[in-house]
């Protein structure tokens, strides 16, 4: 006998329903996204007493992808520390800050929350490292350039084929955090047409294209203010700078140099900046001085030498592992980890198998990688097996 997805009582669904619906034309901004207005692709499920988002936020914590934050890199790799920010940690801190921006803004949590859970998901190995070596191996097979966001949109709306809403992909897709803004307004006439265009338009190098919710848009800002200070508190823990080393003035009067400091003050800009208007802002000075800031890391961080010292055999082992497995899927060979462990699971969507191309497989495999399991294929393929005994097939 099957399990039968149970449902609540009709009377009692539709009276839940209304209350949430009312709780949202009451209490919420006129410029807050309403769970009514939820684009999806396919419509697959019946929605439930969880609005759109608080449903989509759901799907994201239970893919596969979601549960690989835990050994992502965000802005430290090949450090032996628990104490530094991984990324399972950074979109819980950005989800919290955006919640609390949002909150102040009188916008809609459930959406805040469901695209700062989502919105890192596309990061590979290594962190940006690891995009820029994964982005030049897919130019050189003509996929074009690769990007952390667009591949956020890949696994959740291709690969684990979740049927989010466009309110939630879009607000992953047009995340970034490297881009500076002093402020945002967010370009609310998008349809699935349009998104799918600028998913192309960023691989082929634009650069940049503004959230449609202004709940897309608080994201955007409280990604920068979950990494800027912590990225510094983490930088200082492991020894990469010294806590002697001092930020820029204008960024110590603005801002502050603790991580709470910043933080604080950020949020407090951003919400007296924002408030009952239609667009998310700092103030001039603040803004400024976050550009400061993030120049600041940049140069003292992000580019430290220390921290690049291994690039070349990071690079090496992409290459050797994007070259190995391209020539498993075309040789057919099934005892491959890209068959084992991604294009024979079951929670791999039949129609992005159908629909991609084998470079594509490559790529997304290695893109979904923690560091340690890049680290262990790496091994597994590099390394000759010792055996104790030899079977007739060779093995073990």
């Amino acid at each position: 006998m099957f399990y039968k997805y149970k449902r609540m009582e009709p009377g009692l669904e539709e009276k839940i329903k209304s209350y949430i619906e009312e709780r949202e034309n009451d209490y919420l901004s006129e410029f807050s996204y309403k769970n009514k207005d939820g684009l999806r692709r396919k419509q697959r499920y019946i929605e439930d007493i969880r609005t759109k988002c608080s449903r989509d936020a759901d799907r994201i914590e239970h893919t596969r992808a979601y549960s690989r934050y835990v050994d992502k890199t965000q802005a430290f790799f090949l450090v032996e520390n628990d104490h530094i920010t991984h990324r399972v940690l950074h979109v819980q801190l950005v989800s919290k800050i955006a919640r609390t921006v949002g909150r102040a803004l009188k916008l809609n949590e459930d959406l805040i929350e469901a695209i700062s859970l989502g919105h890192d998901i596309g990061h590979v190995p290594f962190g940006h490292l690891g995009e820029s070596i994964l982005s030049e191996l897919c130019e050189q097979c003509g996929l074009g350039r690769f990007l952390h966001n667009v591949q956020g949109v890949q696994f959740l709306d291709k690969i684990e084929d979740c049927d989010l809403t466009l309110q939630v992909l879009d607000g992953i897709l047009c995340h970034n955090g490297e881009v500076h803004n002093q402020s945002l307004e967010p370009n609310r006439d998008k349809d699935w047409e349009q998104f799918d265009k600028e998913i192309e338009d960023v691989k082929k190098g634009k650069k940049d294209y503004v959230p449609m919710t202004m709940e897309g848009c608080v994201v955007r800002f409280a990604d920068t203010i979950a990494y800027l200070g912590r990225d510094i508190q983490d930088a200082i823990e492991i020894g990469l700078i010294s806590s002697d080393l001092e930020v820029p003035r204008r960024c110590r009067e603005n801002i502050g140099t603790k991580n709470d400091e910043i933080i604080n003050t950020l949020i407090i800009d951003l919400v007296e900046n924002s408030y009952d208007q239609n667009y998310i802002s700092y103030s001039k000075e603040i803004s400024e001085s976050v550009e400061a800031y993030k120049k600041f890391n940049y140069e003292y961080i992000y580019h430290n030498k220390k921290l690049l010292s291994e690039k070349e055999k990071i690079e090496t082992m992409y290459k050797i592992l994007h070259e190995k497995f391209l020539k498993d899927l075309r040789c057919g060979d099934k005892t491959s980890k890209i068959y084992l462990h991604f294009t024979d699971m079951d929670w791999i969507s039949k129609e992005y198998l159908k629909n991609s191309s084998p470079v594509e497989q490559v790529r997304d495999y290695i893109a979904g990688m923690t560091d340690r399991y890049f680290e262990r294929v790496f091994k597994e393929v590099m390394l000759p097996k010792r055996v104790t005994t030899f079977t007739s097939n060779g093995g073990l």
